[in-house]
């Protein structure tokens, strides 16, 4: 056993058997999986195979067994964001999310010592989106959900989108924003450019589209985190504040407020791969708003869970607070659930 508890608020789960949502549903573009090989599927989109993920994408004794080997005590699970179905008719996204999210719950169920769950939920509508956050929260017990860094045409600021995260605030529910449907895709047809300058942009996208609407500022006791650390935002902090300064005109629109007041307000995980990058976010927004985050179980992620954080000269005080304590903050579960299952002394 460890004396820091090690929770992993980014990792992925998709079901083994997903349903044929193709043949159920009008619309011809959801993911389904060719398990064409023991432990091993291809995700297979419009015919074609885009990508193929091995059996600790779903299989929790799997993940499990990986975990003890890398000492993580607790996977926060949310679904592949390639299932959020955002662009699918919403009666329709209701049906996946709810599957997912019963898929997710009964995880969770099986082994709660080991996962916590997070929704997803059919965002296109924002009254069906909130009803199913009440069955996740109420129902499920799930403490929050994953939602996307924007929503089909919606940017996070979209007034449309404003009554969801009021919800959330209400419910206690916390969110976990994760990039998808990259900007600019056609022009990042090489290298993997959506996945290294896409997803990055994506991440600041949703936290200026968010500072910038004034949801944080609307709903301060909304519980958000980020995924990549944040992507490019932390990076360009400096570059917007003086763009607030510069052109109030443009930037302050909607909310009169110097963005940099919202540092310390929202979470990040930790997923940088940097230890420069890791010290420089811990100062810009505090290891107290810092979360592990691996994007397990895929290869642009930390592959040795928290590896960066513990070879850092970090005080025991901020490595406890990166590995587990500033997780269940976010998730706003007490430390005592898991840690006598988990550490020395509990």
């Amino acid at each position: 056993m460890s004396n820091f508890l090690k929770v992993d608020i980014h990792t992925h789960i998709i079901p083994e058997h997903l349903p044929d949502f193709n043949k159920r549903f009008k619309q011809k573009d959801y993911v389904s999986l060719d398990h064409h090989k023991p432990c091993c599927a291809k995700m297979i989109l419009n015919g074609k195979s885009f990508r193929e993920i091995k059996s600790n994408c779903w299989d929790p004794i799997e993940r499990m067994r990986e975990c003890d080997t890398h000492g993580v005590h607790v996977q926060v699970l949310s679904v592949i964001p390639i299932l959020f179905n955002y662009w699918a008719i919403a009666q329709d996204a209701l049906e996946t999310s709810k599957y997912l999210n019963d898929f997710v719950a009964q995880t969770v169920s099986e082994h709660p010592n080991r996962f916590i769950g997070l929704g997803t939920l059919p965002m296109q509508d924002p009254n069906l989106a909130i009803a199913e956050l009440e069955r996740c929260v109420k129902g499920l017990k799930l403490p929050g959900v994953q939602i996307g860094s924007h929503i089909n045409d919606w940017n996070l600021s979209a007034e449309e989108l404003f009554p969801v995260f009021e919800a959330a605030e209400e419910l206690g529910a916390a969110i976990f924003i994760h990039p998808w449907d990259m900007m600019a895709k056609e022009k990042m047809s090489k290298y993997w450019l959506p996945w290294l300058v896409g997803m990055p942009a994506e991440t600041s996208l949703a936290i200026c589209s968010m500072i910038f609407g004034g949801v944080f500022e609307r709903l301060p006791n909304l519980r958000v985190a980020f995924a990549h650390g944040g992507g490019s935002f932390p990076g360009t902090i400096a570059r917007i504040e003086h763009g607030y300064n510069c052109r109030p005109d443009l930037v302050a629109k909607d909310n009169p407020h110097n963005p940099r007041e919202y540092l310390g307000k929202f979470y990040l995980d930790s997923l940088v791969h940097d230890d420069t990058m890791l010290n420089y976010i811990i100062d810009l927004v505090g290891a107290d708003k810092i979360a592990l985050g691996t994007d397990y179980p895929f290869p642009l992620g930390e592959q040795v869970p928290g590896k960066l954080i513990e070879s850092m000269s970090l005080s025991d005080t901020v490595k406890a607070q990166l590995l587990g304590e500033s997780a269940l903050n976010w998730l706003n579960i007490p430390k005592e659930q898991f840690a006598a299952a988990h550490l020395k002394t509990a």
